[in-house]
C-alpha cells in the first residue's frame, strides 16, 4: 500500500477521497493548518500554511503520491474582487508551495494528481469540449489556466503529473447537489434560467475512483476531464431528482436569469452557462464509470 499526501483533504472531494483511500489500506497524510488534528486509523495530519509558505517536509519525504486539491470554495461566497483574488491565490500559491517543497525536499513521489476544473471551458460551442480546447477568456477560465500552470513545473522533476478538470460533483454531503435538494423539502423543483443549460457532472464515488485510477495506472498522464459520460440539462436533472424524492408531489418553479444575476452577481454566469464536456479521453485510458447516467447517480444518492 502507498503513502498518499493530500492537500485540501477536508473539502468535499478531499474528505471523501481520504476515507475511500484509507479504507483501501493506503496511509493518508492530510496537510492542514490545524496543528491540533489527531491521527485516526490510516489518516494522519501534517502542518502547512500557504500564506506563510510553510510546509512539513517530512510529509513530502514520506509520500509516494501527492493529491493536490487545495483551493477556496468557488461557490461559497459572492464574487467580490477580494473573494476572486482569494479563489485564485489559494490555488496558485498552494501549487507553487507544493512545487517548491518537491524541489527542495529529497522525496520518492511517483506522481502528483492535481485538481483543476471545467471552468477552463467557456459556453458550449457546438461540440463537446475536449482537453485540447484552449481556456476561455473569462475569470474562471484564466483562473484555471494559472492554477494548472502553477503545478506544471513538477514535470521538470521527472514526476508524472495528472490534472483532472472536474465537473459538478454530485454528493449528499455538500456542493451543488445538496443545494438542488433544499427546495424539494418544500416540494419545489427549481429550474434555473432556461433550464436548458447542460451540466457536466460526476458522482462523488466516481471522482474518488478516478483519483485512485490515476495513481495506479502509469499510462494516465497529462490532463483529463473528470466528468461523467452523459451530461444533463439543469431542467432534466432537477425534475429527475424531484421524481426520485417526491414522486408526483412537487411543482416546478422557474428562477429567471435576472433574479440569479441579482442574487449571485458575476457567479450567475457559471450557473447559467451550458458546458458540455467530453469524458472520452479518460475512458479511452481504461477508466469505467460506476454511475454513467444521471438516473444511475440519483438512484444511488437518493437511496
Amino acid at each position: 500500500m502507498a503513502t498518499i499526501c493530500i492537500t485540501g483533504g477536508t473539502g468535499l472531494i478531499g474528505n471523501a477521497l481520504a476515507q475511500y483511500l484509507s479504507a483501501k489500506g493506503h496511509a493518508i497524510i492530510i496537510l492542514t493548518r490545524n496543528k491540533d488534528a489527531v491521527q485516526s486509523g490510516n489518516v494522519s495530519y501534517a502542518f502547512w500554511d500557504v500564506k506563510k509558505k510553510s510546509i512539513d517536509a517530512n510529509a513530502i519525504a514520506a509520500a509516494d503520491y501527492v493529491i493536490h486539491l487545495a483551493g477556496a470554495n468557488v461557490a461559497e461566497k459572492r464574487w467580490s474582487n477580494n473573494r476572486k483574488a482569494e479563489i485564485l491565490n489559494s490555488r496558485v500559491d498552494s501549487a507553487q508551495l507544493l512545487v517548491k517543497a518537491l524541489q527542495e525536499t529529497p522525496n520518492k513521489v511517483k506522481a502528483v494528481i492535481s485538481a483543476s476544473a471545467i471552468g477552463w471551458y467557456g459556453p458550449d460551442h457546438g461540440t463537446p469540449f475536449t482537453e485540447t480546447d484552449p481556456c476561455y477568456d473569462d475569470y474562471l477560465g484564466t483562473t484555471c489556466k494559472q492554477w494548472e500552470d502553477a503545478i506544471d513545473p513538477v514535470t521538470n522533476l521527472g514526476i508524472r503529473l495528472v490534472k483532472l478538470r472536474t465537473g459538478i460533483v454530485l454528493s449528499n454531503n455538500a456542493g451543488a447537489f445538496a443545494e438542488f435538494k433544499k427546495p424539494l423539502r418544500f416540494g419545489l423543483a427549481t429550474i434555473l434560467g432556461s433550464g436548458e443549460q447542460m451540466i457536466s457532472w460526476i458522482h462523488i464515488d466516481d471522482i474518488c475512483r478516478m483519483y485512485e485510477y490515476a495513481i495506479e495506472h502509469e499510462q494516465v498522464n497529462g490532463t483529463y476531464n473528470a466528468v461523467g459520460p452523459n451530461p444533463s440539462s439543469n431542467k432534466d436533472l432537477n425534475i429527475a431528482l424531484a421524481k426520485k424524492l417526491k414522486g408526483k408531489a412537487y411543482i416546478t418553479i422557474p428562477v429567471p436569469a435576472f433574479v440569479l444575476k441579482l442574487v449571485l452577481g458575476e457567479m450567475s454566469i457559471e450557473v447559467l452557462k451550458s458546458a458540455t464536456v467530453s469524458s472520452a479521453k479518460i475512458q479511452k485510458a481504461g477508466f469505467q464509470f460506476l454511475y454513467p447516467t444521471i438516473d444511475a447517480a440519483l438512484n444511488e444518492l437518493v437511496r
